[in-house]
């Protein structure tokens, strides 16, 4: 019995280490408060990773400026700064203005989630919250590829966007 017991055991912990990461966090908002990602339940949600030290995360926030503009309430862009201080990320909030959500991961829980393996890190969510694609680093020659992932989820629903 004792051995079932451990078989079980051992089976039930890989099939939770095997598990994706997914929108039930928790991470801070611009004024250190809690935000909930489930809040976004039922959306198409586009996950980035940044810090203020990136380069090609400089190039991906016009890009998610643009197309938060262009989906408005159809999809959801959040982008999770990864900088130990806050204050590190404002120069470049600033500068790129973003017109989509910021949040803060300042110790790295997120992160570790999501096993980033380079930055800027992006996770695409579908409406049941199932991850669907995750990119590392950002290419401007491939920005067309990533939208056509995100208009097929965004389109899934019905909702067509120009």
């Amino acid at each position: 019995m004792f051995k079932t017991l451990s078989a079980a055991l051992l089976l039930l912990l890989a099939g939770g280490a095997l598990a994706e990461p997914g929108l039930d966090a928790v991470i801070q908002d611009a004024n250190g408060q809690p935000m909930a990602l489930t809040q976004y339940s039922g959306k198409v949600v586009y996950l980035d990773f940044w810090a203020s030290w990136c380069g090609p995360c400089r190039k991906s926030f016009p890009w998610m400026n643009d197309l938060s503009r262009r989906h408005g309430d159809d999809l959801v862009v959040l982008a999770v700064n990864l900088d130990p201080d806050p204050a590190d990320a404002e120069a470049f909030i600033q500068e790129f203005k973003p017109r989509f959500t910021i949040g803060y991961d300042p110790e790295g829980k997120l992160a570790r989630r999501f096993d980033l393996l380079g930055m800027p890190s992006s996770f695409l969510f579908d409406r049941q919250g199932q991850l669907v694609s995750t990119h590392v680093g950002f290419f401007t020659e491939k920005a067309r590829d990533y939208e056509v992932e995100i208009e097929a989820l965004v389109s899934a629903a019905g909702v067509k966007k120009p």
